[in-house]
């Protein structure tokens, strides 16, 4: 007897073929039968004119605090994500040295400053009993609603070698030797490989540039030549080029820890804008010199433009505009008395329309910003107004408008900025850049900036837009590219497709209707702490190995994710 039929579906199996109406029938976590089923099953439901799709696969996410407090990684797992790969740029929560107590805290401090989350939640809602690698993933083991699998971050490893050291210093041989060992022991106990970053925007709880960036070329190959001795394992690498162009020396240490490895790096994210032309070309470049060193590198990109709020009053992707940290990081009273300087605020325009300000000139179009929550008389019917409009009635150039209306409630402003890259000639060049054998479908960053952007919705917001809107892919392709590629580049074993055998990781849903509603602000953390959420729209069920996990936009309670490690539920995915 089966576990459960879904019967008259249209299946849409993750490889690309042409979508087919059958049976998909359940039994013990797998899918045990596709086609016409007559035999009992406990449970059986008429899915005339639904979608039947594998779940789908997140490959960027920093869920490796969430799932403690949050075992259904919401709102992905609404938007039919049933596996997510977690513990990238560099940043996980283990190993920790037992003999340093304040290194927890430490990291604490470090993820809620780099990556945006909580330190409240970071502090009450995670257990932080583990030391080793291994003890953390066995810490989530049985108490999850996804299928998660982590990489070991280089900031932890090195932290772990070399003490209060790790950032600002250089390794001894003995320093190496032991973050090597360190990382062979996360990978034995299931660690999907290496996750590094030596970006300018990524620094600690201090203000202070994270321990990764401080390594040098050679003891990143040393740390990529230990993954190459495991099963079923990746790279996962972060530079400054990944915000707008590689340099020369950038483009050569991808393609090297690659090849040394003879494992996939993938890199996050790829931003395709038609008004920069020469952007996909020389990121690409990346991986075609990977390819003749015998490595890959993989470039993720998204498929839809994340919603993402500033404020002047708190940390946003504006500090990180060269020459706009030292203003932005004053204390509220005289950061806004600088930014009332006409002087200072020239200053500011002329760094963020630099070459160096690179990839966040997207985000200078002060004119175009829409005022969002409001806190004061003063601002009383601006919210949902776009600020170009406000600077015409006041007679103002639109960022001195922007900075007076910040200013009137004390820099608590909310401004969500329109993108300029929404134009038909960037859709055109992204459609045209995921059909590249090494781009993919990704980047979400779900679990982390969980005030600012909920990028977590993208899969089910591109199935949307490729039936009822754009339609730059068809349905089978769009699908294709949120699941088998993924479960592909990750080696993941038996997922990512509707295939009997294959683990029962689905979603179905009404092709009329899927999509993600807006990102509204909920204070639903430890700590009653905020962060965006955005409600999946026309997902009828998504199962997790064989257990449904959400019914009508509800979770169920059920917690079958599963935390797969490698060599075991993932294999070696070769470069040469």
């Amino acid at each position: 007897m089966l576990d459960h039929v879904i019967s008259g579906v249209t299946v849409v199996d993750g490889t690309g073929a042409p979508a087919f109406t059958a049976d998909v029938g359940l039994l013990d976590g797998r899918v045990a039968r596709v086609g016409r089923i007559t035999e009992e099953a406990r449970g059986r439901e008429d899915a005339s004119g639904l979608v039947l799709a594998p779940g789908f696969v997140d490959p960027h996410t920093h869920y490796d605090a969430q799932l403690f407090w949050d075992p259904y990684a919401t709102p992905s797992l609404h938007h039919g994500v049933t596996t997510v790969v977690a513990g990238n740029c560099g940043f996980t929560l283990a190993p920790l040295d037992p003999a340093r107590p304040e290194d927890a805290a430490y990291t604490r401090r470090m993820m809620a400053k780099v990556e945006g989350m909580s330190l409240v939640a970071l502090e009450e809602g995670a257990p932080w009993t583990w030391h080793t690698f291994g003890e953390y993933l066995d810490a989530l083991e049985g108490r999850i609603a996804v299928n998660a699998g982590f990489m070991a971050g280089h900031c932890a490893l090195r932290r772990h070698a070399m003490g209060p050291d790790a950032t600002g210093g250089q390794p001894s041989a003995g320093q190496l030797e032991a973050m090597v060992r360190l990382l062979h022991e996360a990978m034995e106990a299931g660690a999907w490989g290496l996750s590094t970053t030596q970006s300018a925007t990524h620094s600690d709880g201090d203000g202070r540039p994270v321990a990764s960036r401080h390594a040098r070329p050679g003891e990143l190959l040393a740390l990529a030549r230990a993954v190459g001795e495991h099963e079923g394992t990746q790279i996962e690498a972060i530079v400054a080029g990944c915000l707008d162009r590689f340099s020369d020396a950038e483009i050569d240490l991808l393609a090297e820890m690659s090849a040394a490895a003879g494992r996939p790096l993938n890199w996050n994210v790829l931003t395709v804008d038609a008004a920069v032309p020469d952007r996909v070309p020389r990121q690409l470049l990346a991986s075609e010199r990977a390819r003749k060193a015998g490595g890959r590198v993989v470039a993720l990109t998204m498929p839809i433009l994340t919603p993402m709020n500033m404020s002047l009053g708190t940390f946003c992707a504006l500090n990180l505009i060269p020459g706009w940290g030292p203003v932005l990081g004053l204390p509220v009273p005289e950061r806004i008395r600088r930014l009332g300087d006409p002087a200072v605020r020239r200053e500011l325009l002329r760094h963020a329309r630099s070459e160096e300000a690179g990839v966040f000139r997207r985000l200078t179009d002060f004119g175009r910003y829409v005022v969002g929550d409001t806190y004061s008389d003063r601002n009383a019917g601006l919210t949902g107004r776009v600020v170009g409009d406000i600077a015409e009635e006041r007679g103002q150039d639109p960022f001195s408008c922007l900075v007076e209306i910040c200013a009137a409630d004390g820099l608590r402003t909310v401004l969500w900025p329109m993108p300029t890259d929404n134009d038909p000639a960037s859709w055109a060049l992204r459609a045209e850049t995921w059909r590249h054998e090494d781009v993919l479908l990704g980047g979400s960053d779900a679990g982390a900036h969980l005030d600012r952007m909920c990028g977590a919705p993208y899969t089910t917001r591109f199935l949307g837009d490729c039936l009822r809107g754009r339609r730059l892919t068809g349905l089978e392709e769009a699908v294709r590219m949120l699941t088998d590629e993924p479960a592909r580049l990750f080696g993941l074993r038996e997922r990512g497709r509707i295939r009997e055998g294959f683990h029962a990781d689905l979603v179905l849903f009404d092709p009329e209707r899927i999509d993600a509603g807006p990102a509204t602000l909920v204070h639903d953390l430890p700590g009653d702490s905020p962060r965006l959420d955005s409600r999946a729209l026309g997902v009828r069920a998504v199962w997790v190995n064989g257990v449904e996990a959400v019914r009508e936009d509800r979770v169920t309670g059920a917690v079958p994710g599963k935390v797969l490690r490698s060599g075991r539920d993932t294999r070696t995915v070769a470069t040469r």
